[in-house]
């Protein structure tokens, strides 16, 4: 068996470790300025006027669908292609989803049945289109069609930070910089293109939002002498909004610095990566990768996403050869609770089902070698070809 290669890993050295040790020696392990210097960075890096760090991916996108004013009575719009937090996030402010089919090339959301669907409901107010694996949306054509029926987006960009789209007047845009969307959602988990360990962010452009989600991810209180409606002396705070604590640390601040300024690297070397592969899996007719952008591709993989035939067997194969493939994912909509809650279930969203019986993650992080990814395809061929 070769030494085991993870579909996913992260990349940490001794920088962070030492910025971690200097936070670990002062006075602020958490609300204090290492949050605000990466939020800075984050804008900065995004192209965004405003970025507010939280504790975690699923926080991002439950802060933002507050911040949107999602709420019971309300429906929301989403791919089943996803982890359950896209999902979750929205009906824990009291929204039904509302799962559409996804596009079977890039498996992103189809904006044609997008636009079917909010034609049918008014009473979808958000749509969340997720950037499967770092492939960016169409985020052009779901902005008009949103627009036009006076929903919101936020961008699920999970997988996505690092990453650029060109839209058809020829303009290149920052995932996060929402450019077409209201918010854009980050996750800082291990397995992703950077991390803090555990950790998400929320960018907009809106500085009323923004002012929001700070208020939001502490409890929904504020000490800012503008906004308070009495004043009782140093001490006095009031709670303005229903918040909960989704604050990043300032251990976790520091790692994000450090990681933010080696994305750009990584970026390169993960589509590198994604052309070696789909270079040396394009001859076995019974893989087939995900759709790549047309043109340039500023992408910033998170993930080496496939269709193969006799998935069950591959996995099971690549396993035992000490690869750690995973598959993402197992449609929301057929997940028990939602079955269960909602009356989803098999059929509802046939491409996405079908892609689901198919789909497989190749290892992919910046760490992997040539000859690494070259032996994983050796392993599929002779899985496929003997």
């Amino acid at each position: 068996m070769n030494e085991r290669l993870p579909y996913g890993r992260q990349s940490l050295g001794p920088e962070e470790t030492e910025l971690v040790s200097e936070v670990l020696a002062s006075d602020w392990l958490t609300q204090g300025p290492r949050v605000a210097d990466f939020e800075s960075a984050l804008a900065a890096a995004c192209d965004a006027p405003f970025a507010v760090a939280v504790s975690h991916g699923t926080a991002a996108l439950y802060l933002a669908c507050l911040a949107a004013d999602l709420g019971p009575g309300d429906r929301f719009l989403t791919t089943p292609i996803t982890f359950a937090a896209t999902a979750n996030a929205a009906v824990m402010c009291g929204a039904t989803p509302v799962f559409v089919d996804i596009d079977p090339g890039s498996c992103n959301l189809d904006p044609k049945q997008v636009a079917a669907a909010l034609a049918a409901d008014p009473d979808i107010r958000v749509v969340l289109p997720v950037h499967l694996g770092g492939r960016v949306c169409d985020m052009e054509r779901l902005a008009e069609v949103t627009e036009r029926y006076r929903a919101v987006i936020i961008e699920d960009a999970c997988h996505a930070i690092g990453g650029s789209w060109q839209c058809g007047s020829g303009d290149w845009h920052a995932v996060g910089s929402c450019s077409h969307a209201a918010m854009t959602c980050f996750s800082f988990h291990p397995v992703k293109s950077m991390t803090t360990g555990e950790g998400g962010a929320i960018t907009t452009r809106d500085p009323a939002v923004a002012e929001r989600l700070q208020r939001l991810r502490a409890h929904g209180v504020t000490r800012d002498p503008a906004r308070l409606r009495e004043q009782h002396g140093g001490w006095y705070y009031e709670m303005q909004d229903l918040g909960t604590n989704a604050r990043l640390t300032d251990l976790q601040a520091v790692i994000g610095l450090v990681q933010l300024g080696r994305l750009p690297g990584w970026q390169r070397r993960r589509l590198e990566l994604i052309q070696r592969y789909d270079r040396n899996l394009a001859d076995i007719p019974q893989v087939i990768a995900q759709q790549r952008p047309a043109g340039e591709d500023r992408s910033c993989w998170h993930l080496m996403i496939v269709r193969a035939e006799r998935r069950r067997e591959l996995y099971d194969f690549l396993q035992a050869q000490g690869y750690g493939v995973q598959v993402h994912y197992i449609p929301v909509h057929l997940q028990p609770w939602y079955r269960d809650r909602f009356g989803t279930g098999p059929g509802d969203c046939s491409l996405a089902e079908d892609y689901y019986s198919r789909a497989l993650s190749l290892p992919l992080f910046p760490a992997m070698t040539d000859e690494d990814c070259d032996r994983v395809c050796a392993a599929v061929r002779e899985f496929y070809h003997g």
